[in-house]
């Protein structure tokens, strides 16, 4: 009986910490509402619209780490995330953030003529 009460507790906290953490990454969630491309780079403009903050980690262009300005985002923020990248008049561009919570935001941006 002590060691299916031991058992159990020790379950029980698994569970605790397991749900936590999944509970904060699905309450993370940022969007895109803007993307420019100027003469330095590409920039983004995010906001927040989950329950937590969003900080990125690193960011992606065609599948390639890019440098990026740290951006930390609190709950109902918004903020522009700055790349420094090299891009060409009317390419295609598939831009992908990552969180330091592991969340992904990924799509297919066309590069001004």
């Amino acid at each position: 009986m002590i060691v299916a009460v031991a058992a159990m507790s020790l379950a029980a906290s698994a569970t605790y910490v397991i749900t936590d953490n999944m509970r904060q990454i699905m309450g993370e969630r940022a969007i895109v509402e803007d993307v420019w491309f100027t003469a330095n780079g590409i920039s983004i403009y995010l906001r927040n619209v989950g329950k937590v903050p969003v900080t990125v980690s690193s960011t992606y262009v065609n599948f390639s780490i890019q440098p990026f300005t740290a951006l930390i985002i609190e709950v109902e923020e918004h903020g522009w995330l700055n790349m420094s990248y090299s891009w060409v008049s009317n390419g295609l561009y598939n831009i992908n953030i990552v969180t330091t919570k592991g969340s992904k935001i990924m799509d297919y941006y066309n590069a001004p003529p």
